[in-house]
């Protein structure tokens, strides 16, 4: 039940810092976002997100937010075309250290990897890695409003909405 919930954490967080200020803007429309987890939980998603300039700018402090409660390092800067994150985080007391790598142009497709070890290993697990490819389907569809994000099966939430009421 908790891994899903670190697999989360972990989205957010790389989404922080593909919309971070080093990182070129993601384009506004409907985005279609692959999120493929390795060892030791092998695992597969797909989803969309509905965002704009305002929705990438708030998952943005957000995850700055959280950084610096949580992290003794959180440095994200270029390195050549790619936008390298690289952070040291305390979580439920064990030291996560991450190392995120983004390419792309961002306004019509981006990808990323994210590798995370965790010392002492994090209910049970040492590490984990998760590939991220994003690609620009076009304008938002009729009834979308930024920050929704639509999973498989139907699911859909809206993560600036759930972000506001993180700051309350």
């Amino acid at each position: 039940m908790r891994r899903p919930a670190l697999a989360l954490c972990s989205l957010l967080l790389a989404a922080g810092v593909a919309a971070a200020a080093e990182a070129p803007a993601r384009k506004s429309g409907l985005w279609e976002i692959t999120n493929a987890m390795g060892e030791p939980m092998p695992m597969t998603q797909t989803m969309q997100q509905c965002i704009d300039e305002k929705t990438d700018k708030l998952t943005e402090q957000t995850g700055m937010r959280e950084a610096q409660q949580r992290c003794s390092k959180n440095e994200i800067k270029r390195e050549g075309n790619k936008v390298v994150s690289e952070s040291v985080c305390n979580i439920e007391g064990t030291t996560a250290t991450t190392r995120a790598e983004f390419t792309g142009d961002f306004s019509s497709n981006y990808k990323g990897t994210v590798k995370t070890t965790y010392s002492p290993p994090m209910q049970g697990m040492k590490g984990m890695q998760m590939n991220i490819s994003a690609r620009w389907l076009g304008p938002c569809q009729a009834g979308q409003k930024p920050g929704d994000v639509m999973m498989p099966g139907g699911m859909k939430f809206n993560a600036a909405d759930m972000q506001r009421q993180m700051r309350q």
